[in-house]
């Protein structure tokens, strides 16, 4: 059975000290997993070193390419852009924080095409700041509860099939893109596998996930899903017909 191909997503804003350690871990998993690489980093209008670092990395290896954004616009729109350049099997996503070290994110490679979606969570929930955590844990109950599901986490690195993810309906240019994206496939009948591992601590600067536009933003989303699913129960997906189930 021939292997499958993949592209990787990598949105980032202001990752010069993380952006090389992203790139290279996610090549370092693939190794031989996979027939052919791509990662795409889209570089969301950085004001640090991110873009030149970025195309630092293009220049030694082919398989990297990188997309520009200017201005800056957002987190999840700068996912959608990478996603719409995908052009392999499966379409991986990961930020640019290199929080995962190569050896656990091999694992999450390890079980594509064992459920329709791959999704990661983080299980040393202690490298959070005590506050993040507690949001954390909150949200994810509220998803949950509001839309019938028992995922561990919503937010976290994923792999899709590509014909699946370039036809999902995503209306989040922010941070609860990735949220949006896991409700809308579940509702509609994908299956999902999540795998815990460890991250490291943020090496430098801090995460913008928590400023008031991108609280905002996923507060939106969530609304937004509500009425999709309990109130029209139309616009969950795009898609002109049902992609067959992974292979197991």
């Amino acid at each position: 059975m021939s292997k499958p191909s993949i592209s990787i997503v990598i949105p980032a804003y202001n990752e010069e000290g993380h952006i090389q350690g992203t790139v290279e871990n996610v090549i370092a998993a693939v190794g031989d997993r996979f027939s052919a690489l791509e990662v795409i980093v889209v570089n969301d209008g950085s004001k640090d070193r991110t873009a030149v670092i970025a195309a630092e990395l293009a220049a030694r290896d082919a398989r990297v390419r990188v997309l520009h954004n200017s201005p800056n616009i957002g987190f999840g729109a700068s996912y959608c852009r990478g996603v719409s350049e995908a052009r392999f099997d499966y379409v991986g996503f990961f930020p640019g924080d290199d929080a995962i070290s190569a050896e656990n994110i091999a694992k999450i490679f390890d079980l594509v095409g064992s459920a329709d979606i791959v999704s990661h969570y983080t299980s040393n929930l202690e490298v959070r700041l005590p506050a993040r955590r507690v949001i954390s844990r909150i949200y994810t109950t509220l998803l949950n509860t509001l839309f019938g599901l028992r995922l561990v986490y919503f937010n976290g690195p994923t792999v899709h099939r590509r014909e699946v993810i370039q036809s999902v309906r995503i209306t989040s240019p922010g941070f609860g893109f990735l949220s949006e994206i896991m409700v809308r496939l579940l509702r509609t009948g994908y299956t999902c596998v999540q795998v815990g591992t460890p991250i490291s601590e943020r090496k430098h600067g801090s995460s913008s996930a928590f400023r008031i536009r991108n609280v905002l933003s996923v507060v939106k989303t969530i609304c937004t899903l509500f009425w999709d699913v309990h109130v029209t129960n139309r616009g969950l997906y795009n898609l002109k017909h049902r992609i067959p189930q992974a292979d197991r």
